[in-house]
C-alpha cells in the first residue's frame, strides 16, 4: 500500500523546489508569507511564469537594480565590460571610416564584397592602395 503525504507536505516540497512561487510573489500584496500557502488567491501558487492577480505591495522593499561599475546584467548573468582603449572621438571616427561599417577602403574608396559574415581581415584588395587594417 502506497503511503501518501498530507497536502501541506507536498506544497512545502513544491515551494522549496521553486515550482510554486515565482519572483513576483515576495512583492505581492496578496502574498501569505507562509511556507504552506503562497497567497490568498493562488494557495498552491500561480500557474506559469507570471500571475495575473499580482498587486504590488506598497510596503515591500524595492527591487535593487544595482550593477557594479564596468559590468552589466544580461539575461541574469553579470558580464564585465571590456576596457576601452579608444576615446569616444576615436570610436566615432572608426565608425565613419572603417570598411566594416562603410563597405569602402578609407584610403582609395575600393568597394569591398558585401558578404561580410566570414571576413576577419579588412585589408584593401586594390593592389595600388596597400591600406591595411591595423585595428585588430
Amino acid at each position: 500500500m502506497e503511503r501518501s503525504l498530507p497536502p501541506q507536505a507536498s506544497l512545502v516540497t513544491k515551494q522549496y523546489t521553486g515550482t510554486m512561487k515565482i519572483h513576483q510573489c515576495d512583492r505581492c500584496l496578496l502574498y501569505a508569507h507562509n511556507p504552506y500557502l503562497v497567497c490568498t488567491v493562488h494557495p498552491a501558487g500561480p500557474q506559469g511564469d507570471s500571475c495575473l492577480d499580482f498587486r504590488e505591495d506598497p510596503n515591500a522593499e524595492p527591487v535593487e537594480l544595482w550593477e557594479p561599475e564596468g559590468a552589466s546584467y544580461y539575461n541574469g548573468e553579470l558580464i564585465l565590460q571590456p576596457q576601452q582603449h579608444r576615446t569616444q572621438q576615436q570610436q566615432l571616427e572608426l565608425l565613419d571610416t572603417h570598411p566594416m561599417f562603410t563597405g569602402k577602403c578609407p584610403q582609395c574608396g575600393y568597394e569591398f564584397d558585401r558578404d561580410w559574415s566570414a571576413r576577419v581581415h579588412w585589408d584593401c584588395q586594390n593592389s595600388e592602395c596597400g591600406w591595411m587594417d591595423d585595428t585588430v
